[in-house]
């Protein structure tokens, strides 16, 4: 870690561009949430494509976090924070422009490199810039930049997409990105840290491959079935892929992904209740805006506002949740956490096509309830059970699991809900060209029924997406629970009355905000007063 002699007196200014930066990140995900079913219908894109636009970004921000960090302390900080930031704006640029499905998805990987460049490294510089007294407020303020993301996003959106077209949710984040690289170039001085550990490239192409596999698998089983070769063969190249990926892990002497970490209870269950919320959490942002939009019928920024009592609830939690773990413990907090996220899951799975909002609006604030109060202490107790010397590389592969849980979340639950979807469309009637793309998605539905004249398609499309919806939920829901009886059987309760160490802030934060689906959990781990220090750093 960087010694700091002297305060800099930039330091102030070089937070405002990490900020920015971090902001620029935090609501895109979010905006694409609520654009998913306006691009379903302009570019014909089925489910599973929606898929691969909202994953693609996920699997490549996954695969290359850990190697882009190691790059910045190699190479500087400042450097690849200016490319990442390069990167993301032109991976907007060409999302903005694109023409079709396709398109659309490349332009999302390339926003995933940017990314995965600029996350690591926002918090990675704040060592060299502020003594310890002023690091916890300042990594409270950089996260705090992601967590603005989170409301901004969905109503942002929401209102571009009423006035202009769904590229405009590509083209806002240019000028965010432009002003966060020229912050970054003013007002942010260079660090690196050469004894950082070397790239591995067989590593990072192990782990792009072995998750792409199983992403594409588990996206593509319901068109071809769970026992087409196709997807057979891909299941097995994901399995023998990430086992590679373990093996040489494993023998690595400085690994960029330790492994031996999961050997640990604590680490490994805490890490795996923290798995499981991002995996229903970005399942839900991925299932609800096409309810709201095509089955409830609310245009994009209505579809936003709707979404807020789930970060009403998450933010709520994510405050009070740390009283409770002094008080009593992490284990029982997790728990219930866990069994508040699942009894939301099953409650939602009830929705029908004639539920009001206001049964909607309960489910989401409980479940984003559950959301905080299981997710922060999680984390806080992974970290927790860290040395001080495998901070580092423990927050790195914690942030890694994260990913990767949201992104089968919005795999599996999506393919899930197309299955029950498909199966359960009534096409009676139909031409079989029109039927099949009916099928697609409940977007696609709407679409013909609208050409061909039939309103008994559109009934019959949005009770086979609530169905749907509803099998996915009540997955979620089994999944919380199991995850609660095994938090509650193996967790270790950890000390009443005692915090969990805080992270190394040298490191990346791993409870900042995940791309694919936000999480406003994240500047509470240490607890900071983040009112006051983010009206100073104010542009």
């Amino acid at each position: 870690m960087v010694t700091v002699s002297s305060p800099d007196p930039r330091r102030w200014w070089a937070l405002a561009a990490l900020v920015a930066s971090m902001l620029t990140l935090g609501f895109d995900m979010t905006i694409l949430n609520v654009a998913l079913p306006t691009m379903a219908r302009d570019l014909g894109a089925s489910t599973g494509e929606q898929q691969w636009m909202a994953d693609a970004y996920v699997v490549v921000f996954a695969a290359l976090m850990l190697p882009a960090g190691l790059l910045g302390d190699r190479f500087g900080r400042r450097r690849m924070l200016i490319t990442g930031l390069g990167v993301f704006l032109a991976g907007s640029l060409a999302g903005a422009l694109a023409d079709g499905v396709t398109a659309v998805i490349a332009a999302r990987a390339v926003m995933g490199v940017g990314a995965a460049l600029v996350t690591p490294l926002a918090l990675s510089v704040l060592p060299s810039l502020f003594a310890p007294d002023e690091r916890t407020k300042a990594v409270g303020i950089v996260s705090a930049g992601s967590t603005l993301g989170l409301p901004l996003g969905p109503i942002i959106g929401g209102w571009l997409l009423d006035h202009y077209w769904w590229g405009s949710v590509f083209l806002v984040n240019l000028p965010m990105a432009a002003v966060g690289i020229a912050a970054c170039v003013f007002r942010l001085p260079e660090t690196r840290d050469p004894s950082s550990p070397k790239v591995d490239a067989v590593s990072t192409a192990l782990t792009a491959a072995g998750l792409g596999a199983l992403i594409y698998a588990i996206i593509e089983a319901p068109t071809h079935g769970w026992t087409d070769p196709l997807v057979l063969a891909l299941l097995g190249a994901a399995a023998v892929l990430i086992a590679a990926l373990v093996l040489r892990e494993r023998r690595t002497v400085r690994p960029m992904l330790d492994m031996t970490l999961l050997a640990q209870r604590g680490f490994l269950f805490n890490a795996l209740a923290a798995t499981l919320v991002m995996f229903v959490l970005s399942g839900l942002m991925f299932l609800l805006p096409p309810y709201l939009q095509a089955v409830r019928g609310h245009d994009a920024l209505g579809t936003g506002v709707r979404l807020l009592p789930l970060m009403g609830g998450l933010t709520v939690a994510a405050r009070a949740a740390q009283p409770f773990v002094a008080r009593f413990g992490s284990r029982p907090v997790v728990s219930a956490g866990l069994v508040v996220v699942a009894f939301a899951a099953l409650l939602g799975s009830g929705t029908t096509v004639h539920s009001g909002y206001g049964f909607t609006a309960l489910w989401l604030t409980i479940a984003g309830a559950g959301f905080g109060f299981s997710l922060v202490p999680a984390m806080s107790g992974a970290l927790g059970t860290l040395p001080t010397d495998r901070a580092g590389s423990g927050s790195g592969l914690l942030m890694t699991l994260r990913q990767v849980g949201g992104a089968i979340g919005i795999a599996l639950l999506g393919s899930l809900l197309a299955s029950a979807y498909r199966d359960r469309l009534d096409v009676t009637g139909l031409p079989s060209g029109a039927a099949d793309t009916a099928g697609e998605s409940v977007v696609a539905a709407h679409v013909v029924a609208d050409r061909a004249g039939a309103a008994d398609l559109v009934a019959a499309a949005n009770s086979a997406y609530v169905h749907g919806m509803g099998v996915a939920m009540l997955v979620c829901g089994v999944a919380a629970l199991v995850a609660a009886l095994l938090a509650a059987a193996f967790l270790p309760g950890g000390e009443r009355g005692s915090r969990p160490p805080a992270p190394d802030p040298a490191a990346p934060d791993p409870a900042a905000p995940d791309l694919a689906a936000p999480d406003l959990a994240a500047p509470d781990l240490a607890a900071p007063d983040l009112a006051a220090p983010v009206a100073d750093a104010r542009q």
